[in-house]
């Protein structure tokens, strides 16, 4: 069976792209090689934030989208989402961020105690990652869309599927799209109880390393860890115990929460930002190729808004 587009990628970025495209008649089929219940996706910490994002109009846009899906999504009782109120410390004076006009309620309000200059205030979505993805692909699926297991040495071998690929393999690209500029972002999580907090808080330029507090229905996500280049996976109980202790340090209503997990995942960063556009050299056969990868740690907080653009590109033919 042929398809229109085949969706190259199972992570926020796929499966947003899928659901564009289907909006728009499209009979899509989504391929990934790994099971998409094990994919970087799912290990998102995923409030609303553009994480390491260069300023850029075409960001700017893209999590503006993405901001206004989640809240309709989360007003709607879609799993998973839910508007997170949000304090952003800052260790030195700093004008609104490039990302402000795209939060409705942003607010600079005066240094709270400790080592602080300032501090932003704002309400952004939350997403839990794993019950979002698995709606998203359920809603997917009642329409029609395909899921194929396949590991590709080359996107030329989605070519026989559809007469458009569109390729959101996220790490992947480095040898799909064979693109030196996607590179690995190692990010390490721990999943505590919740005792009951209902506020996030970021201080990502505390002396002791990156420090976020995201509380969640069940549990709450501290953090973290942003490594670029490096790749294992494999469990760090020094690192676990540094997260723990700078985030108790500044929640302290941490300090009996009991551990639930410690998760690793591998970030899809790219050096100049994302890649959202159409491939002039296609595929073979005249097929045509759309990139959307790169998106690093901000993959949930573009999602929407990339994916629109996506489809943008596809249909312009």
């Amino acid at each position: 069976m042929r398809y229109d587009v085949v969706v190259v990628g199972a992570g926020i970025i796929g499966l947003t792209c899928a659901a564009r495209l289907v909006e728009r008649g499209a009979r899509v089929a989504v391929l990934t090689a790994d099971d998409p219940a094990r994919l970087v996706s799912r290990i998102a910490a995923a409030v609303w934030y553009p994480s390491h994002v260069e300023a850029d109009p075409r960001a700017l846009e893209w999590s503006r989208q993405a901001f206004g899906v989640f809240e309709r999504q989360a007003a709607a009782g879609v799993p998973g989402v839910a508007p997170r109120p949000t304090r952003m410390l800052l260790r030195a004076p700093a004008d609104p961020p490039w990302w402000a006009p795209a939060v409705p309620d942003f607010r600079v309000v005066g240094p709270p105690p400790g080592a602080y200059a300032g501090e932003w205030r704002c309400t952004v979505p939350s997403v839990e990652m794993g019950p979002y993805l698995d709606w998203l692909w359920a809603d997917l699926a009642a329409r029609g869309t395909v899921l194929l297991r396949r590991r590709l040495d080359t996107l030329a071998e989605a070519a026989d599927l559809a007469p458009v690929v569109v390729h959101a393999a996220g790490l992947g690209a480095t040898r799909l799209a064979a693109d030196p500029a996607v590179h690995p972002v190692r990010g390490r999580v721990v999943l505590v109880a919740s005792p009951g907090l209902r506020v996030s808080i970021r201080d990502e330029d505390a002396p002791a390393g990156l420090t976020y507090v995201h509380p969640r229905s069940r549990d709450v996500v501290l953090g973290g860890t942003y490594e670029p280049g490096e790749t294992g996976t494999g469990p760090d109980p020094a690192a676990a115990r540094a997260i723990l202790d700078r985030c108790r340090a500044l929640e302290p209503r941490l300090a009996g929460a009991a551990v639930r997990a410690e998760l690793v995942g591998l970030r899809p960063g790219r050096r100049g930002g994302a890649r959202v556009e159409r491939d002039p050299a296609g595929l073979p056969g005249g097929v045509r190729l759309v990139h959307a990868y790169g998106h690093g740690g901000a993959g949930m907080t573009m999602s929407w808004g990339c994916a629109a653009e996506v489809a943008d590109l596809v249909s312009a033919g």
